[in-house]
């Protein structure tokens, strides 16, 4: 076998190297599976259960955690791009009102919050079921009309969520 044959074989071969805990994404454990490859970007593929992260052979003698946790923060906001965009737009069918303005911004201890009729929600909500995620957004929608937690925040949080309790034992975790 002459030499750049063999160059292009070893190129070609994917080595698995850290295989990190479960992942959540909408409720549903992912495993993390890293590999490298002759690529010149990282690159992020979900199949089935599984979350590959192939990045540059370049790395493989690195401490990739901060790279994984990195990539995985990035596919969060990916996902609630989309799924806080869908809940937005369904409380604002379902409640005829909508905030000024909303923003996915990430925040220490809390889900989501309502300020001056401006929604924000924390990506790590897509952690959990998309259920998890509606009554995030009907929660601070809940606020635009009540400020603070009244018997009526509650009376109307339970109008359009009857296991909103459910989802509160979460939000303490």
């Amino acid at each position: 076998m002459n030499i750049v044959k063999k160059n292009v074989i070893i190129k070609n071969i994917e080595i698995t190297a850290i295989e990190r805990h479960p992942v959540p994404i909408l409720g549903v454990d992912y495993k993390v599976k890293i590999v490298y490859k002759n690529v010149k970007i990282a690159q992020v593929d979900v199949e089935n259960t599984t979350i590959k992260i192939s990045l540059p052979n370049k790395y493989k003698k690195c401490d990739n955690r901060e790279i994984l946790n990195l990539a995985i923060e990035k596919l969060y906001e990916q996902i609630a791009i989309v799924e806080i965009e869908n809940a937005m737009e369904k409380m604002r069918v379902m409640l005829k009102m909508a905030p000024e303005d909303y923003k996915i911004k990430k925040m220490k201890n809390c889900f989501g919050k309502c300020e001056n009729r401006k929604i924000t929600i924390n990506p790590e909500v897509v952690k959990y079921s998309r259920r998890f995620i509606e009554y995030v957004v009907l929660h601070e929608y809940c606020h635009l009309k009540y400020k603070n937690h009244c018997k009526s925040f509650y009376e109307m949080i339970e109008k359009y969520e009857p296991e909103y309790e459910r989802y509160e034992e979460i939000k303490k975790i």
